[in-house]
């Protein structure tokens, strides 16, 4: 499918929805007006589970998705990480170290990119954990706003806690992977 139309496919549609979703989602955050921002990130999410749903039952997979839809997923984390440090509601060693390993790995698989050395960056286990940790920390802080309860805020503080240590330890592996990856030796031809 050539570049330009690959914009017209309904999964792609569902991921520049959920781009566009991102500023107002910050508005609304800004102003306090939590169930709104609630409700966009709810949108927002299963617009995520639904594009590659969609992709899959139509036949739409395509590059411009496989790239998108990724950079999509981390704009909406890091802002909402990014917005809601700013509230006081996620403390700020959270978000950094959150920030820190996002930009590591964009780093390296750019470089990798680039030189051709590597072009699958696949998530691992431990990557894939990390992110699920966040929406359902991020997700926590959200239903705080909404609907306050007592015992949020413990399960929010531990989510948040695991986001901390999972962050890191998901950039080191990755970063194993890579080393490992990048060293092993050519495959030989049959």
């Amino acid at each position: 499918m050539p570049f330009l139309h690959q914009f017209r496919a309904v999964p792609n549609l569902l991921t520049l929805l959920r781009l566009f979703i991102i500023p107002f989602l910050v508005i609304a955050i800004l102003d306090g007006r939590y169930h709104l921002a609630f409700a966009l990130f709810v949108l927002a999410g299963f617009s995520d589970g639904f594009d590659g749903l969609l992709a899959r039952m139509l036949s739409q997979r395509t590059t411009l998705g496989l790239y998108l839809d990724p950079i999509a997923d981390k704009l909406l984390l890091s802002t909402l990480f990014l917005v809601l440090t700013h509230m006081g509601l996620v403390p700020r060693y959270v978000t950094v170290l959150v920030f820190s390993r996002d930009f590591g790995i964009l780093l390296i698989s750019t470089l990798l990119f680039a030189t051709n050395t590597l072009r699958d960056f696949r998530p691992s286990l431990l990557g894939k954990l990390n992110t699920l940790v966040q929406i359902l920390g991020l997700t926590l802080v959200l239903i705080d706003q909404v609907w306050p309860a007592i015992d949020h805020l413990l399960l929010r503080r531990d989510l948040l806690r695991a986001i901390a240590l999972l962050a890191p330890l998901s950039a080191a592996q990755y970063a194993w992977i890579v080393l490992q990856r990048v060293n092993a030796p050519p495959p030989q031809p049959q």
